[in-house]
């Protein structure tokens, strides 16, 4: 890993919303990305057309081996995450994308169009999509507008009050202001949750496959549900960053307490739910 100018990376933040990482995996990094994916990807498809009817997607990726949790916490992104998000920020989404050939462009949309304040806002979440498979104009990678997430609701138009650009209209004017991302292998580009992109057509003969962990405050809700779907034999094992990231942490006072304890430990091998415990001990029954 080359050295990180946080600076330089956070002037291309500001100045266009988002910012290159082009050497962010080793080679034997992204060889052990692929030999996990290969376990999950080649079975479904997206179910609409935002997911993409010839694209894959697999969800809950952090806790699909121990590669993805050295990723998720990554130091060049935490550093970028410690300046734009407050302390005990969250893991919002960590999914692999496969795009593949004869795919249609996703509608445009932003990663945090799900929280309702008004625009131009301060970043409320922070996205990463790092590139599997290169990323050309022609194979499906992502298209960014620069600068447009500093766009108010008003320049958003109908967007602002959906979670996509739905109108043929929207997507053509959209469209004239975007620019391909151009990815190597293992490059990653960071982006606000306020910058409007999409994935691309796949007009190649070979799938596209990449991987996105995204990053919110500590207020806000996850898109994933982390602490139900990855299985506590699994948390236990991660770094107590990790399981922060996931949601067993508590942002001052009590956001995030488990019946007025931390909810780490729920994680405790002894653990025992305390509804459950004080139910047992006062000869009571839960309801049924």
């Amino acid at each position: 890993m080359s050295s990180f100018d946080l600076q330089a990376h956070r002037a291309a933040m500001e100045r266009d919303g988002y910012t290159i990482i082009e050497d962010f995996l080793t080679p034997a990094e992204l060889a052990e990305v692929r030999r996990v994916l290969a376990f999950y990807l080649g079975s479904r498809s997206g179910r609409n057309n935002f997911e993409g009817f010839a694209t894959e997607r697999v969800y809950t990726l952090v806790a699909r081996g121990r590669i993805f949790w050295k990723i998720a916490l990554d130091p060049r992104i935490m550093a970028l995450c410690e300046s734009y998000l407050l302390p005990n920020f969250l893991l919002t989404a960590s999914q692999a994308i496969e795009i593949r050939p004869g795919e249609t462009p996703q509608p445009f949309h932003t990663d945090d169009l799900f929280y309702t304040v008004p625009r131009p806002r301060p970043m409320i979440s922070l996205s990463t999509i790092v590139a599997v498979d290169p990323f050309t104009a022609e194979n499906g990678g992502t298209e960014v507008i620069p600068g447009s997430h500093r766009w108010s609701d008003a320049e958003l138009g109908a967007m602002s009050n959906q979670l996509m650009a739905e109108s043929p209209e929207e997507q053509e004017r959209f469209a004239a202001q975007a620019v391909p991302v151009q990815l190597p292998a293992g490059g990653c580009v960071v982006f606000a949750g306020t910058l409007l992109h999409r994935g691309g057509a796949n007009r190649s003969t070979a799938p596209r496959c990449a991987f996105s962990n995204q990053y919110c405050q500590p207020w806000g809700r996850q898109q994933e549900n982390f602490t139900l779907a990855v299985p506590p034999e699994v948390a236990r094992q991660m770094p107590p960053a990790l399981q922060s990231l996931l949601g067993y942490s508590i942002h001052p006072p009590f956001m995030g307490q488990l019946s007025a304890s931390h909810p780490a430990k729920a994680l405790e091998p002894d653990y025992e739910n305390r509804l459950i415990a004080q139910a047992r001990q006062r000869g009571a029954r839960l309801p049924e």
